[in-house]
């Protein structure tokens, strides 16, 4: 006997950037029918200040499903989106926290796809701050949601190694693979009354704070190691960089250099941009000035020479 087709469920999607809509493109390849995508709402955004729509926006208009952009979920939101009648709402980086009244609504609730193995990592940035701890592993947790920050049963996970030198961009692209492949295995699971799900442990909690601007500066004084993982970490946003001659220097790839022989932190120690650390030295591969295009180091100091012995600025980030 043939096996039975997976169950088309009737779903509202939660999320906004190109990781979402990575899922919400699962979700409507499997068969779902997703009736209302919310997201955030249209915001300024690039060096023009043009006002942009979120990733998911822009599928589900193409896509043809209504879009929702409310500013804050209050209680005639909440209604509305009662008012679905879904089976199930899966958020994917949504930006918004839900209350009880919607995350009750749905029969089979409210399903997260969050970019680590909780309990670690809960929180905004899950894959920034596991790069930047240095993490050799990370995952996707198919999380039923509950009013804590990201605290509820788990019903599905798979972990995946983080490769050497790997950057922010790129392991959102691998983590939003598989994200969409879990969100779809899951439902199908639910829909058959057949995830079990699995309380979180109380040990291993760490929380993955929101991105600060601020946080791109590099403060030479850190070790080399920690000041590589940033750039990586930090590619998308706020980005990298140092201060020359009062100008801000982007540094988009690095890579750590040999010991830097007792110089003080921030002097430049020869002519490739090899910068002294507080441990080690990091050595900018690729950077940009602002207005400019991102040129490899040598091409760089070419037009914008930062000669042996200059002692760059240590930027403190809190």
């Amino acid at each position: 006997m043939a096996p039975h087709p997976p169950a088309k469920l009737r779903l509202a999607f939660l999320g906004t950037p190109g990781f979402a809509a990575r899922i919400l493109g699962a979700l409507i390849d499997a068969g779902h029918d997703v009736v209302a995508a919310y997201t955030q709402p249209p915001r300024p955004a690039g060096r023009g200040h043009r006002v942009m729509r979120s990733p998911v926006h822009e599928l589900a208009e193409v896509r043809a499903i209504p879009v929702e952009t409310p500013a804050k979920l209050d209680d005639a939101v909440a209604k509305k989106f009662a008012a679905l009648n879904v089976n199930a709402a899966v958020v994917a980086a949504y930006g918004l926290i839900l209350p009880k009244t919607m995350i009750d609504a749905p029969r089979l609730g409210c399903l997260n796809v969050h970019a680590s193995l909780l309990p670690r990592w809960r929180g905004a940035a899950p894959i920034e701050r596991a790069l930047l701890a240095g993490d050799r592993e990370t995952g996707i947790s198919i999380m039923r949601m509950d009013e804590g920050l990201d605290t509820g049963p788990v019903l599905l996970a798979e972990r995946m190694a983080i490769p050497a030198r790997m950057g922010a961009s790129a392991l959102y692209d691998e983590l939003a693979a598989l994200g969409a492949r879990l969100i779809v295995a899951a439902l199908a699971a639910a829909a058959e009354g057949k995830l079990n799900a699995k309380l979180q442990s109380a040990d291993g909690v760490t929380y993955a704070k929101k991105l600060r601007r601020e946080e791109g500066a590099l403060d030479w004084r850190r070790p080399a190691a920690e000041l590589e993982r940033a750039v990586r970490a930090f590619e998308i946003f706020p980005g990298t960089y140092f201060i020359h001659n009062d100008e801000r220097i982007r540094v988009l790839a690095a890579e750590t250099a040999d010991g830097s022989n007792g110089a003080v932190p921030g002097m430049v120690l020869d002519d490739q941009l090899t910068i002294a650390c507080g441990a080690g030295a990091l050595q900018p591969t690729r950077l940009q000035r602002a207005g400019r295009a991102a040129l490899r180091a040598e091409d760089f100091l070419r037009g914008h020479a930062i000669p042996r012995g200059t002692v760059l600025p240590c930027l403190a980030t809190s």
